[in-house]
C-alpha cells in the first residue's frame, strides 16, 4: 500500500510482515521505547506533532492498528481487542521491542491495557487519552454493535461511505462532532483516511468485533502505574469515563485538559507531552 508523499513522518515509516497483517510502523528517536496506538478510525498521523517532541528523549513506535491507515489487514476476524492485542503483542516479541510506556488514544487506551495483560512492558506504565474504557449504554449499547456489524458484511458499505463521506466538509463536521478543532492540515489526514474504503472497512469490522466487558471487570488486577488524560470538551468519551476507570484501577490518576476534544492530543501536542514526559520522570517504589 502506498503511502501519500504528504503524509507525516513519511520518512519514518516502514512495514513489518508479522502474521497474520502486513503492519505499517513508524519509529523515531532514541531512548527508552514508548508504543503509541492511535484510536478507532485514525492512524499514525494522530500522532504527528506529539511523536517528533517525545522522540526527543525518546524511541517513539507508532503501530498503524490492522486494516486502519496503512497496516493491510491479513485477517478480517482479528478485528477485535483481544484478537488485535495478541496480534500486536506477536508484533512487539518479533521485532524485540520493550516499551517502558504505552500510551493509547480512545480505544488504543483499551488495546494498551490489554496489552499489559498479556505480559507487554509488565513493569511499564500505561498512558491513556480520553481512553474509551466504558460500553455503550442503554439501547446504543445494544443496537451500535449489531449496526456496525451489519454493515461490515455489506462489501459496499465502506465504499459508499468514503464517496459520501469523504469530502472536507463532511470529515469537518465528523471532527468537530467529537468536540475537536483541527487545522486544515489535520482534516485533510483524515480525509485522506475516510477516503481509503480498506480504512473504513477496518474501522467497522473492530466496532462490530469489539467487546470490553473482560477488561473492565479485570481493571482491578492491572497494576501498571496509569495516567488518564481527558479533554473536557470530548463529546465522544465523556471525562466521568477516566474517573470511573481510575477508581477501579490500583495506581491510576486523572490529568484534565480545559478546552479541548476527543482528539485532544491532535488540538494540543505540547500540553499533552507535558504531561506525559512529567508522569514519566516520576520516580515509584521498587
Amino acid at each position: 500500500m502506498d503511502i501519500p508523499a504528504d503524509w507525516p513522518h513519511r520518512d519514518s515509516s516502514r512495514f513489518i510482515a508479522c502474521r497474520p497483517h502486513r503492519w505499517h510502523v513508524q519509529i523515531m528517536g532514541d531512548g527508552p521505547t514508548l508504543l503509541l496506538l492511535h484510536g478507532a478510525g485514525g492512524a499514525s498521523h494522530s500522532w504527528r506533532d506529539v511523536a517528533p517532541l517525545l522522540a526527543q528523549t525518546y524511541q517513539v513506535i507508532i503501530v498503524d492498528l490492522p486494516g486502519q491507515g496503512f497496516t493491510k489487514l491479513g485477517a478480517r476476524q482479528r478485528c477485535g481487542l483481544d484478537t488485535m492485542a495478541e496480534d500486536l503483542k506477536a508484533l512487539i516479541d518479533q521485532e524485540g521491542w520493550t516499551p517502558q510506556a504505552i500510551v493509547g488514544h480512545s480505544a488504543g487506551a483499551a488495546v494498551a491495557f490489554r496489552l499489559a495483560e498479556l505480559g507487554v512492558s509488565p513493569r511499564g506504565q500505561i498512558i491513556g487519552i480520553n481512553a474509551a474504557l466504558s460500553n455503550f449504554e442503554g439501547v446504543a449499547g445494544f443496537l451500535f454493535p449489531m449496526v456496525a456489524k451489519l454493515l461490515s458484511l455489506n462489501p459496499f458499505t465502506a465504499r459508499i461511505f468514503t464517496a459520501t463521506s469523504g469530502n472536507r466538509a463532511s470529515v469537518k463536521r465528523l471532527i468537530e462532532g467529537t468536540g475537536s478543532h483541527l487545522s486544515e492540515d489535520g482534516l485533510a489526514q483524515y480525509q485522506t483516511l475516510i477516503s481509503m474504503p480498506s480504512h473504513v472497512d477496518a474501522t467497522l469490522a473492530m466496532m462490530a468485533q469489539w467487546k470490553l466487558d473482560g477488561l473492565l471487570s479485570r481493571l482491578p488486577r492491572i497494576t501498571q502505574d496509569t495516567l488518564l488524560i481527558v479533554g473536557d470538551q470530548d463529546k465522544a468519551v465523556p471525562a466521568g469515563t477516566s474517573v470511573e476507570a481510575a477508581a477501579k484501577l490500583p495506581h491510576a490518576r486523572v490529568e484534565v485538559m480545559e478546552g479541548v476534544g476527543h482528539l485532544a492530543h491532535e488540538e494540543r501536542p505540547d500540553q499533552t507531552v507535558d504531561l506525559i514526559r512529567a508522569f514519566l520522570s516520576e520516580k515509584r517504589p521498587d
